[in-house]
């Protein structure tokens, strides 16, 4: 079932909303269209107001507004190197398609298991792009970067220092993309859980197949693909349920089995939005191995283009979150 949550409604078109217009149960307020600065895009701040549905106060801009967005050289521009930076350190579960734990220092060598990590460079470097990549907390510098990749990257995977960084980085105009088990990081962390839209991990089913649904279809990362197409995944259930984004894909719940909580029957899998002055690209897509190698996997030419795209809008280097 597609969402109600339309990207035609998204944070980001704010301003071409009509008054009142209801996303996620409560009516948007059009005099401030691009946020009062309460995570909530105009909403009411009285504390028996903000909780509805699950939303949470983040206490950042969300939206383009000046106030809100800045643009501050953290994109990249014609004629600069075109850099990001993978993170993958897990502080709980590892997945499958991370490998074994990366050693100390900045880009360190990869063992065959680093499945994700060596593609996503493969992939990246495929498009001009150097990916730097670094499980160690003293190499987590993303101001070197047009963008951060929290890649599986879960539980309390930043120390008080390496948070301070990412804020301080994604208020400057930083772009941010988290994928798969990036939802299931920084727990205790509200700022965090705002980047991700609003959202985090609750829990998922047994990895299997299902029926994506596009959206939005005007978007950089989804203008390729088919109105639906076959997936295999672990399709996760959030609490909170993403809120005031431009989602961009969602899960067919009848096919993917995925249980209504958090969501009720929509499944959103991937979205953006502009969050702290910075860009935020998320998909909770990625768990199966074969979606990282050349094992055949259904609809993996359309991950593989859907992520890169993601990150080179997240980067600057192409229209950013298209409502």
């Amino acid at each position: 079932m597609k969402s109600l949550i339309r990207s035609g409604i998204a944070l980001v078109a704010a301003a071409a909303l009509g008054a009142g217009m209801v996303v996620g149960g409560t009516a948007l307020n059009t005099e401030k269209p691009n946020g009062n600065g309460n995570g909530l895009g105009g909403q009411p701040t009285t504390s028996d107001q903000i909780y509805l549905d699950e939303i949470k106060d983040y206490g950042v801009c969300r939206g383009v507004n000046p106030e809100c967005y800045n643009e501050w050289g953290r994109g990249w521009e014609e004629g600069e190197p075109k850099r990001i930076l993978i993170w993958s350190r897990t502080a709980g579960p590892r997945h499958a398609h991370l490998g074994t734990t990366l050693g100390p220092g900045l880009n360190p060598p990869l063992n065959a298991n680093n499945v994700a990590q060596s593609s996503m460079i493969a992939w990246a470097a495929e498009r001009g792009i150097t990916a730097d990549y670094t499980e160690d907390l003293a190499q987590f510098r993303p101001n070197n970067y047009q963008a951060v990749i929290f890649l599986g990257s879960n539980r309390d995977t930043l120390d008080d220092t390496a948070q301070t960084s990412l804020m301080q980085y994604v208020r400057g105009g930083g772009g941010f993309v988290g994928i798969h088990n990036a939802f299931g990081a920084e727990y205790h962390w509200p700022y965090y859980e705002g980047l991700l839209g609003g959202a985090n991990f609750y829990n998922h089913g047994p990895n299997r197949e299902g029926t994506v649904e596009v959206i939005n279809g005007d978007d950089v990362s989804t203008s390729f693909m088919p109105d639906t197409w076959a997936f295999k995944d672990e399709w996760y259930n959030l609490v909170p349920y993403p809120s005031y984004v431009n989602v961009l894909l969602e899960v067919d719940q009848a096919t993917s089995e995925a249980t209504v909580q958090g969501h009720g029957e929509s499944h959103p899998v991937s979205w953006c939005h502009y969050y702290d002055g910075g860009r935020a690209w998320l998909t909770t897509l990625g768990h199966d191995v074969a979606a990282w190698t050349d094992a055949p996997l259904p609809g993996d030419e359309f991950f593989q283009q859907h992520v890169m795209e993601g990150i080179e809008s997240a980067m600057g280097i192409k229209p950013f979150c298209a409502a």
